[in-house]
């Protein structure tokens, strides 16, 4: 296991996540089974994780926790076609779409018509978004040191790239200011959200907004993917330079 330093306890050269094992220098594609529906399909969220040889820092990057949230999904694909991380220190868990249900039907929400981001940390035995909610506390915040997530603003509503972080926590601070970017807002946790469930796990986190929802912008997708290797680099995962600030 890591501490939130990425510092090494001596038990973290075998990660599992969902039922795998997954060793030191293995970079592998999976799908984590979440739920079942009513009529047994089964609910499944597509998860990549690359390990470097050498053990360090936990970072997960998840994005389309709202399922028309698209913007976070393309800054995904950009971090894991980065050729750069064949040589990080540590591991990536990137989940580019948590709410699968709600992407393959261009909607907010899952099926059962609840936000995700109000259903954390989730039950095993309640509801569709509760369920999915447990698991994914279980199978990737518990198992990592540093969180990111990624957003857009609704319908019709256009954020400017910016982080949302807990600042009066020197280490979220740090990691807000490294991502590179102009607007950093201190904000209010709300209750169920994935970002509060990651403070009571003790892990800092960010939440990334960026565009608005059902459109992909070129302009937030780069600030986001540079931001995210940018915190690769503030913590130790990455050794070349840092990204001059975008916005």
């Amino acid at each position: 296991m890591l501490n939130s330093s990425g510092e090494s306890t001596g038990s973290e050269d075998i990660l599992e996540i969902g039922g795998r094992s997954i060793a030191l220098g293995e970079r592998v594609q999976l799908n984590m089974k979440v739920a079942k529906l009513y009529d047994h399909t089964e609910v499944v969220i597509p998860i990549e994780v690359i390990r470097g040889k050498r053990s360090g820092p936990v970072l997960f990057v998840s994005a389309a926790i709202h399922g028309d949230e698209l913007n976070g999904i393309a800054i995904c694909r950009k971090v894991l076609e980065d050729k750069k991380l064949s040589k990080i220190r540590g591991t990536l868990i990137v989940i580019p779409v948590v709410n699968v249900y709600g992407f393959n039907s261009l909607s907010r929400y899952l099926p059962d018509r609840r936000d995700l981001n109000r259903c954390f940390p989730g039950s095993p035995s309640g509801s569709l978004a509760s369920r999915v909610a447990w698991v994914f506390i279980r199978e990737i915040v518990k198992k990592s040191t540093h969180g990111i997530d990624l957003h857009t603003g609704s319908a019709h509503r256009y954020n400017i790239p910016q982080i949302r972080a807990n600042t009066a926590d020197p280490a979220t601070l740090k990691l807000a200011e490294a991502f590179g970017l102009s607007v950093i807002m201190r904000s209010d946790i709300r209750d169920g959200s994935l970002r509060q469930a990651g403070l009571e796990q003790g892990i800092p986190m960010l939440l990334f907004e960026g565009g608005e929802a059902l459109r992909m912008d070129p302009t937030v997708i780069k600030a986001g993917y540079r931001g995210v290797m940018n915190v690769m680099r503030s913590i130790g995962m990455l050794k070349d330079a840092v990204h001059e600030k975008l916005h």
